[in-house]
């Protein structure tokens, strides 16, 4: 395939890309950056940003398939900033793809699409988008997801919905240096009863989903009245490892890997959430544009249940972990050893 990954010098896009190659897939890349560590590879990498339509129209010409990564993540900031790129630039992607009859869209969505503050246990992709919004992250992660999960309209486009959860590894920009920053300062605090479970995923094992995805749809958009009676797409799938976790176990594995002394003070998950809320307000009326130290999705995010089923994963797309929990552990004690 030809294939184009938008965001694809990012943490994800990155392992995605290695993992097209690594496969003999030719790779384009769409990026707001240049991304000099991919020079060395046979990619071409395009300068633009999703949200102008012409450089998306640019990028995907020729191609087989979309691998759709790029986005804004965070849980503080104002609802256009996070709207113009993941619902308006996802809303882009599907229009060329579209227009350029590009017949396979994977996107990269978010188990918090399906998020309302309450416990998910062994939640499969039947639960519902929530009524409320927490922030505006899930809200416009879930309006792009709803646009791209519409577009599915064989044989013209196929597409798929995939909801890494907790996407962590040794080159992780995001989720471990927050914690570790956090524990440092020591305003790391374990909410709730500290025995909520959750899941997470392997940057490897979210990349090798998206590339199943991709190879699974091209496949059968290539099958015409051969296609198999339960398509893979139209729908969305969460990824995960497979293997839930104590939130704070894997926190303070982490943190015990980092060497960072980690405190282990409670705060019940009720006055987490008062006290997120009244930061919130306090934030917003001030006018203030950092993140606050304490979200009620945040509060919410390390007290409660969110472990998925992935059966639809396996069934569909033929995903299976590449890479257990153990041996992500044992890479990433390895790596910062060595740092």
């Amino acid at each position: 395939m030809r294939v184009l990954v938008t965001g694809y010098g990012g943490f994800l896009g990155s392992e995605i890309t290695r993992q097209l190659l690594n496969a003999g897939h030719d790779v384009r890349g769409l990026g707001r950056n240049e991304y000099p560590h991919f020079s060395h590879l046979e990619i071409e990498r395009n300068q633009g940003d999703v949200t102008h339509l012409p450089s998306m129209m640019a990028a995907a010409t020729d191609m087989d398939a979309v691998i759709h990564t790029a986005a804004i993540a965070g849980v503080w900031g104002n609802w256009n900033k996070y709207h113009s790129v993941n619902t308006i630039g996802t809303e882009n992607v599907v229009y060329v793809c579209q227009e350029l009859k590009v017949p396979v869209l994977v996107y990269c969505s978010s188990p918090s699409v399906t998020f309302d503050g309450r416990d998910q246990s062994g939640v499969d992709e039947s639960v519902p988008y929530p009524q409320r919004w927490l922030c505006h992250y899930p809200h416009s992660k879930a309006l792009a997801e709803q646009a791209v999960l519409a577009a599915h309209q064989p044989p013209n486009l196929w597409t798929a919905a995939l909801r890494p959860h907790l996407i962590w590894g040794e080159e992780d920009p995001h989720l471990f240096p927050r914690l570790i920053k956090r524990a440092r300062q020591g305003r790391l605090r374990i909410i709730g009863d500290g025995e909520n479970r959750m899941d997470t995923v392997h940057v490897i094992n979210a990349a090798a989903a998206h590339v199943l995805a991709c190879e699974k749809l091209f496949m059968e958009s290539k099958c015409g009245d051969q296609a198999p009676s339960e398509s893979a797409g139209g729908r969305a799938y969460f990824i995960t490892q497979d293997e839930p976790v104590k939130c704070w176990e894997w926190i303070s594995n982490i943190l015990e890997i980092a060497g960072v002394p980690f405190s282990k003070k409670m705060l019940g998950f009720k006055a987490a959430w008062l006290l997120g809320q009244l930061l919130e307000t306090s934030y917003r009326l001030t006018g203030r544009e950092e993140e606050p130290p304490l979200t009620r999705f945040v509060a919410a995010q390390l007290a409660r249940d969110h472990y998925f089923d992935i059966s639809a994963a396996k069934r569909l797309l033929g995903y299976r972990p590449l890479i257990s929990n153990e041996q992500g552990l044992e890479k990433l004690r390895a790596a910062w050893l060595n740092r």
